[in-house]
């Protein structure tokens, strides 16, 4: 069965490839001293895996502009923090195990070492070392069951009320097809900057990359989450949703 070191690197091959300069490719190696100014990030991932899992980088790869213009640290950052979401969601997808990132932080170094790749871009080379402590939590024994008296059990409690809006009928429009959509932010624009937009202009939105995205159905928003990728698709991972009623409104405004 797949672990979440295996998802990572299946995420890592793919995005290195697809987001750096050159289309670098992500190789499995025998580990090799890194150069002075190593930098690395690491996650404590919790949920049906839980652990720490660090990856950490050759200093000489941040004066090679994989990430573009600009700081290559950030980028490298940002990067990273974003395969160690898509190895959750990876996980989720292959497994059905559902972990979450819960710490993200910059490591300098790690002194053990459970995996080391090469990332390569023409002839050049870079080491990426891994440590990986993510594993599926210890379960705890239950101590032997011991005779005791009976005692008076208390009475139960009384059926949750049922929602009314849920109670008439809502059955019948529970196979009802509807189109959901992602919203990751908006912006209002002059139509003359609409106008003069062209391939390559960049929008900026309302909303910060670390902020959750709204799930909208009918103009309505029905959830909140976070983006992961899973199997080279957007997905969501679902933080919050809108209470029952809240939601059917949003079918309201359809008809």
């Amino acid at each position: 069965m797949k672990s979440y070191l295996d998802c990572w690197i299946s995420v890592a091959t793919m995005l290195f490839s697809q987001a750096l300069a050159g289309e670098p490719e992500l190789v499995e190696s025998l580990p090799k001293p890194l150069a002075a100014g190593s930098f690395g990030f690491a996650v404590t991932i919790a949920g049906a895996e839980e652990g720490r899992f660090a990856v950490v980088l050759d200093g000489t790869i941040l004066d090679a502009p994989l990430m573009g213009e600009g700081e290559q640290k950030p980028g490298w950052g940002e990067l990273l923090r974003e395969t160690f979401d898509a190895a959750a969601g990876e996980l989720l997808a292959k497994t059905g195990k559902t972990c979450r990132v819960e710490k993200f932080e910059e490591t300098g170094g790690e002194s053990k070492v459970s995996r080391a790749f090469q990332l390569k871009s023409g002839d050049r080379a870079w080491t990426i070392l891994v440590r990986d402590e993510v594993r599926a939590p210890k379960t705890v024994a239950k101590p032997a069951a011991t005779a005791v008296q009976p005692t008076a059990q208390p009475a139960a409690p009384p059926p949750a009320a049922v929602d009314p809006v849920l109670a008439h009928g809502i059955e019948l429009l529970l196979d009802v097809e509807l189109e959901a959509a992602l919203r990751f932010g908006c912006r209002e624009l002059p139509l003359g900057e609409i106008l003069d937009l062209g391939p390559g202009d960049v929008v900026q939105l309302d909303r910060h990359v670390t902020d959750p995205v709204d799930l909208i159905v009918g103009d309505k928003i029905v959830a909140r989450g976070e983006v992961v990728l899973i199997n080279g698709n957007f997905g969501l991972r679902v933080m919050e949703v809108a209470a029952p009623k809240k939601r059917l409104e949003s079918i309201r405004c359809l008809f």
